[in-house]
Order: structure tokens, then C-alpha cells, then sequence
């Protein structure tokens, strides 16, 4: 099953939440028009590595269960390409988001 859900950031925009179910596990992500955070199943060495080229803006939060908890959770790594706009590990993934925009 899969659900999506919009939450709103301080600066007034909407992004948006996907939770999808599956098997033993649950893939939670948040995505604005330029980048996303993800739960720990985001493989941000792929991105830094293999898809440098596409300059993939991204952040991964760990031992999160559900989009409240990545909203709020300190991310674990980031992407090459979202440390260029100031996003940084420990950040909030609500913060990062807003940087997203």
C-alpha cells in the first residue's frame, strides 16, 4: 500500500510525503521539486558515487518508522550535491527540506 501526505514547512510550502509498505519494511521519503529525504534505505554513497553526474540533492535519516519521525529526525548523511546548498548532517530533515525549496 502506499500513501501520500502533504506537510507544510515554516516558510509556507507544501512537500510532499510517500510511505510505501512493503514486505518486513516501509520506505518513507519527502520530496520538494529539487531534492529529498529518505529513511535509511536511501544509498547515498550510490548517489555521491555512480550518479555524481545528476547532482542528486538528498539527505538520509536512520531508525525512522514513520514521515513524522523523518520530518524531525537528524540526518545520518547527505548527498555531495545538498551539502553545496548548505544542508548538512545533524540537520533536521524538515530544515534540509526547507533548504530544498
Amino acid at each position: 500500500m502506499m500513501k501520500m501526505i502533504p506537510f507544510q514547512l515554516r516558510s509556507g510550502a507544501t512537500v510532499i510525503g510517500t510511505e510505501v509498505k512493503l514486505p518486513k519494511t516501509t520506505l518513507l521519503s519527502v520530496s520538494t521539486d529539487k531534492g529529498y529525504i529518505m529513511c535509511g534505505a536511501l544509498d547515498v554513497s550510490l548517489l555521491n558515487n555512480k550518479l555524481k553526474d545528476r547532482a542528486i540533492i538528498a539527505g538520509r535519516a536512520v531508525g525512522v518508522r514513520t514521515l513524522d519521525e523523518l520530518m524531525e529526525a537528524p540526518l545520518e548523511s547527505i548527498t555531495d550535491a545538498a551539502g553545496a546548498l548548505g544542508i548538512t548532517v545533524g540537520m533536521k530533515g524538515k530544515d534540509a527540506l526547507e533548504k530544498m525549496l
